[in-house]
């Protein structure tokens, strides 16, 4: 692999007329924002996917929501997982273009690749022969397990596509790129939002599919978002915005992926997975710890299970805004790594949870006046909004400390620390969360509500263990 090379992606005689900006100069606040805001579009319409299908699933009833819901727990194991790899790359590639050396981070992104298409064929091979037993370990009543199969096995099935277009976007963004992937994930999402209705419902000339319908509308517009990626990844191009003209145009962009000398490349490959492991072991029992708690909830009934589905799904589209400040803070951390400023890498991730803190402070006012009416969003039977809107608030107490877990976990696994991280969530749930959520509901008559004092108990022990982690400063020094 080449090294110390400051070749890019060039325009004709030798212009860049695209993104070119230097996010290890400048104002640490503005870039911090101009990075940010359209990360946390790209990562609020990701995670839109298994909110829109579960707001149309949810008119077929309870069995519907509890199944999806279910299903989307399995889902968010795999795809943890495979996120967490992805920290390896994303970890390389900003120290690389921190370090002015592109064709290096063009090599790891290819490399990374092969690694997610591999991987997406282990996925397949399991929804092929293996979600009516998964979907069984949850103790569910008959109907949510048929509808939650259904759904499970037509996503694993189509898992090439969806892990492949989420390495594509981790490539781009890690390079500094994140307009880019934000307008391709504007132009799958919206095909999605029209499409799900006529899946799911039959409207028009399409069949009335039901929660099949949902997960076949995730996998098309999926595809079309990775056929994107891959053109934008190949033609070397980017989105960014003409000041001159004050509009977003066309250019080229930081990354071209040149196939012509491709090969395997088990050093890289193992550097990759060296770095990612401990975050994909992070994420992939962060979603076990989910599983668990649903197991836990299942004896409590459906609705029980679909209440904390609903809010599960309003916590994730919550969060993002604040995954997408903790992605940048953890970019411009190793980029600012890779240029030899680890001050400026830290105090991109002070900012962002300040930004992150105040943002969380106005969301959980409105939820605490609210609550009812986001549940009914989603279904509006009475018990389910009542005990939807029970569990939202509960839950406000604990939203307040989410960046500091977020952002602090983005930055350090961002630098390629990713074992700490590893480590203190490995902590929170199954030295807290999981134990509490078992012994808080008979022990301290709470009933259902104990799980989720449970969540908000670890939570707060987490963001104070991650928050002393990144002030000891021991992850600026960490090589890659």
């Amino acid at each position: 692999m080449a090294t110390g090379s400051t070749a890019g992606t060039v325009g004709p005689g030798g212009r860049q007329p695209g993104f070119d900006r230097d996010w290890t100069q400048g104002s640490i606040t503005g870039n911090l924002i101009k990075l940010a805001w359209p990360m946390i579009v790209s990562s609020v319409l990701n995670m839109l996917g298994p909110t829109i299908d579960m707001i149309w699933v949810g008119s077929l009833g309870s069995d519907a929501i509890a199944g999806v819901g279910v299903a989307g727990i399995a889902i968010g194991l795999v795809m943890s997982a495979i996120m967490g790899l992805s920290m390896g790359m994303r970890a390389m590639i900003a120290r690389f273009i921190g370090a002015q050396d592109r064709e290096s981070a063009n090599h790891v992104a290819i490399q990374a690749f092969v690694m997610g298409a591999v991987l997406s064929l282990v996925v397949a091979m399991i929804g092929l022969f293996c979600t009516e037993s998964i979907m069984r370990l949850f103790d569910l009543e008959e109907g949510v397990i048929l509808e939650g199969t259904i759904y499970l096995k037509i996503v694993f099935l189509g898992a090439v596509v969806m892990i492949v277009r989420m390495m594509c976007e981790s490539a781009i963004q890690s390079a500094g790129d994140a307009v880019t992937p934000m307008w391709i994930s504007v132009v799958f999402r919206f095909f999605h939002i029209v499409l799900c209705p006529f899946m799911v419902l039959g409207w028009w000339v399409f069949p009335q599919l039901g929660v099949s319908g949902a997960a076949y509308t995730n996998i098309i517009s999926q595809t079309l978002g990775l056929g994107l990626a891959l053109w934008v990844l190949i033609a070397g191009r980017s989105i960014y915005f003409d000041r001159t003209r004050k509009r977003f145009r066309l250019g080229w962009g930081r990354m071209k992926l040149d196939t012509k000398n491709f090969r395997v490349d088990p050093a890289i490959i193992w550097r990759i997975v060296r770095i990612g492991i401990p975050s994909g072991i992070m994420s992939m029992q962060q979603a076990l710890g989910a599983f668990f708690l649903v197991r836990i909830m299942g004896p409590f009934g459906t609705y029980a299970v679909a209440a904390h589905t609903i809010v599960s799904r309003v916590e994730m589209i919550l969060f993002m805004p604040v995954v997408g400040l903790g992605m940048a803070a953890g970019i411009l951390a190793g980029q600012n790594l890779g240029a030899r400023q680890p001050d400026r890498a830290e105090t991109s991730g002070w900012r962002a949870m300040f930004i992150s803190l105040a943002f969380m402070a106005v969301c959980c006012l409105a939820l605490l006046l609210g609550a009812e009416g986001i549940i009914g969003i989603f279904n509006r039977e009475p018990e389910l909004l009542d005990m939807g809107g029970t569990f939202l608030r509960i839950g406000a107490v604990g939203y307040l400390l989410i960046g500091f877990v977020i952002v602090m976990q983005f930055c350090i696994s961002g630098a390629g620390d990713t074992i700490p991280p590893m480590i203190f969530s490995l902590v929170m749930v199954w030295v807290l969360q999981i134990p509490l959520a078992y012994l808080l509901p008979e022990a301290t008559g709470l009933g259902i509500n104990g799980v989720r004092w449970a969540i908000v108990i670890s939570l707060a022990v987490s963001a104070i263990i991650h928050t002393a982690y990144f002030k000891l400063g021991r992850w600026k020094r960490k090589r890659v």
